[in-house]
């Protein structure tokens, strides 16, 4: 593991001394949000494929709910049902959840990098690392302890915390829509049956976005560079992958 690390902070560095002519002191926050571009570029196929298949599911709405009138006192015959439709349309159920999944190795390195004081038994240089005076290994409660929540590394938090409310808020608005258009909301599961607890989940769906504020006040604040970045561009990504289906099913907003 040791060496992994190593070999992780030696990426981060080499991207940092090769962003400093453009980026000076800033450089390794900034080559935490290249980082995290690349990051994102290479599970966006997942995410165009996860975007297809919550059209196709979308689409299929009607063709389920004949199903639940058909076999919805039968759950065993019923579940066998959706499986050959999903089948015979290639949906994935679990499609959506890739993306996310495949992001979160990525965001716990960068925790654990700037958690550290050593990386493989040697002082872990990158922590020396500074955004506009706010230290990359430290978090919130350090900055408002150092000038509070206007001083200058307090500063650097009230930003990230703007972009996270202007991206939540953005989200906010678009599920609201999404769930508007389209009221067919997965309330029951593959046996036709009502699922417990998914009909308040639904309605917390909108604001689910509003989290990330949570995260990025914990985390280091290289951590927090990831996440903003990383929930800014899936907000993006699904602006532009779902801009045809303005009704294309609320999916759960993540952290990346």
């Amino acid at each position: 593991m040791s060496v992994f690390m190593s070999a992780f902070a030696a990426l981060v560095g080499a991207l940092a001394d090769a962003l400093e002519p453009l980026f000076q002191t800033a450089s390794a926050a900034a080559a935490i949000v290249l980082f995290t571009a690349l990051v994102r570029l290479a599970v966006h196929p997942l995410s165009r494929a996860a975007a297809r298949g919550q059209k196709a599911r979308t689409r299929l709405q009607p063709q389920i709910a004949e199903l639940r009138k058909k076999h919805g006192k039968n759950p065993e015959r019923m579940q066998r049902a959706l499986m050959e439709l999903h089948k015979k349309e290639k949906v994935s159920p679990l499609s959506g959840c890739l993306p996310s999944l495949l992001q979160m190795p990525a965001f716990f390195l960068l925790y654990h990098l700037f958690s550290s004081g050593t990386i493989g038994d040697e002082p872990n240089e990158l922590l020396g690392h500074q955004l506009l005076g706010a230290p990359l290994g430290e978090r919130w409660h350090d900055a408002l302890s150092h000038g509070g929540p206007f001083g200058e590394q307090g500063l650097v938090y009230l930003g990230l915390f703007a972009i996270v409310v202007a991206v939540a808020t953005f989200n906010y608005r678009r599920t609201k829509q999404q769930m508007a258009a389209n009221p067919v909301t997965p309330t029951t599961g593959p046996d036709g049956q009502p699922v417990p607890g998914m009909g308040a989940m639904t309605k917390l769906m909108p604001l689910m976005s509003f989290a990330t504020l949570f995260t990025v006040a914990v985390v280091p604040l290289a951590a927090a560079l990831y996440v903003v970045t990383s929930t800014t561009w899936t907000a993006v990504e699904r602006a532009f992958l779902y801009r045809d289906v303005p009704a294309a099913g609320a999916a759960a907003v993540t952290t990346g």
